[in-house]
């Protein structure tokens, strides 16, 4: 599903991406996050939200090696790339918008992927199939969707750390049941950050929390959620930069459906149900 995303020309775009998102980030002053206790594991509440200075990485990682992916990367357990950039072979695709992409990594229930740099093009980037924790995860230029979260009523998904940048489209699709949670965490140059499917053929009620994230214009939205599958959408310390208009939504909500179609926008409000967040908690510079 797409939607109308400003997009800087691509002349500009490739040079910009490095200096200005890097640069932003720099600019700030943030160090690197701390990382997550393992004893929490995927399906434990998100410990209490450090201190902006103490989460978001200050530059992009470099690569300590690179691999060509040909075939995805079946992840049963715990996964340290080690800070290897994956660049996804032709066979699974081109980066674009088309549903058919096969992703890079795909992260059985229960397991972890961390410290991978996911190279251009993005593919379909990692999947969840179940409960999972995303940590350190750097996606260079996304494709179809950087992540997707599958799983049941209960799953847990985590994507702590780490950052995104240049989709046509959405970064995370949240399409399970569930949380997902995103912290201290990045992107820039997309369309959604977080999506609750629209129109999947399984529905489920979906919580989305977004807390200690850093995000840098273009961008269309924040979440959307499904009103009428009681989703919500909750907002903790998050900055916007370059938005001066501000033209960025937080949160859009939607009237989902399980046959495919369009979903039908229906507000963007802070209600304080499905759109939970005060003025305070989003600052812009």
């Amino acid at each position: 599903m797409r939607s109308p995303h400003r997009r800087i020309p691509s002349g500009r775009r490739r040079a910009l991406l490095a200096a200005v998102f890097a640069g932003a980030l720099a600019t700030t002053g943030l160090t690197a996050f701390a990382q997550a206790s393992d004893s929490a594991g995927p399906a434990s509440e998100p410990a209490q939200a450090a201190s902006a200075a103490d989460t978001l990485a200050a530059e992009w990682p470099q690569a300590t090696d690179e691999v060509v992916v040909n075939e995805t990367i079946e992840v049963d357990g715990a996964f340290d790339g080690g800070n290897v950039r994956y660049v996804p072979g032709p066979e699974l695709g081109d980066g674009g918008q088309d549903e058919d992409q096969l992703p890079v990594f795909k992260v059985a229930e229960g397991g972890s992927l961390s410290n991978v740099i996911i190279g251009s093009p993005g593919v379909d980037g990692v999947h969840c199939q179940g409960s999972c924790t995303l940590e350190s995860v750097w996606w260079e230029d996304i494709g179809e969707d950087a992540a997707t979260f599958r799983g049941g009523d209960g799953s847990q998904f985590l994507v702590s750390g780490g950052a995104a940048r240049g989709s046509d489209d959405k970064v995370f699709q949240h399409n399970g049941g569930g949380t997902l949670t995103v912290r201290d965490f990045a992107a820039e140059d997309f369309s959604t950050l977080v999506r609750s499917c629209g129109n999947c053929s399984s529905q489920y009620e979906r919580t989305i929390v977004i807390e200690n994230v850093e995000v840098t214009a273009p961008a269309n939205r924040l979440a959307g959620i499904n009103e009428n599958y009681g989703d919500s959408a909750t907002f903790r310390n998050v900055t916007i930069i370059g938005d001066d208009d501000r033209e960025i939504v937080p949160c859009q909500k939607y009237i989902g459906n399980d046959s495919g179609d369009e979903p039908e926008e229906t507000g963007t409000d802070a209600d304080g149900t499905h759109c939970r967040y005060s003025e305070s908690d989003i600052t812009y510079q």
